[in-house]
């Protein structure tokens, strides 16, 4: 993500990047406010937008199979991702570690297997067993760079950082201890 949400990765229902002159060439062609073209990109686009069904990655692997909108849905995001990681490799000279986390980044390792498929260049091969289940350590001792999966708490992180950035709300806390 960037300056907002949209930016970055295609995501369940966000679209990720976007040519700016998208948003012009909408309001020209199709009469779309800034209104609707924000509703757009947030909440109609990204997995959603292109399967036309669902936003959950579940739903979408199941479906690939005999829907073809669902596996191109599957297919745009691993794609994407794998370009994000190339390119994050292009700036840092290289990779240490690619770690998976999230929804999608710890419950799907059919996504990881193939994010990571021709990423060999980089350092990377996953361990298909391991990565089927779900291991914390899915790179085969071969590869020069760590694949793991991290389970992640996103609610716990961000309430930690509440009570961090809010001392009335520790000092409260504190009071009624």
């Amino acid at each position: 993500m960037c300056f907002t949400p949209t930016a970055g990765l295609v995501m369940s229902t966000r679209s990720g990047d976007l040519d700016p002159g998208l948003a012009p060439y909408l309001a020209r062609t199709e009469n779309m406010s800034t209104k609707q073209f924000y509703e757009m990109v947030n909440h109609k686009s990204g997995l959603l937008g292109i399967s036309e069904t669902s936003s959950d990655m579940r739903d979408l692997l199941d479906r690939e199979k005999q829907d073809v909108r669902a596996a191109e849905a599957v297919a745009l995001f691993c794609y994407q991702a794998k370009k994000w990681i190339g390119s994050f490799a292009a700036a840092l000279g290289g990779l240490d570690t690619l770690v998976f986390a999230g929804g999608i980044g710890e419950n799907a390792p059919p996504v990881r297997e193939r994010i990571c498929e021709g990423l060999d260049f980089l350092g990377i091969k996953l361990d298909k067993a391991r990565n089927k289940k779900n291991a914390a350590v899915i790179f085969t001792n071969a590869g020069r760079v760590k694949v793991r999966v991290i389970h992640t708490n996103e609610e716990l992180m961000i309430a930690r950082s509440v009570l961090r950035s809010c001392p009335a709300i520790t000092a409260g806390k504190r009071k009624l201890n």
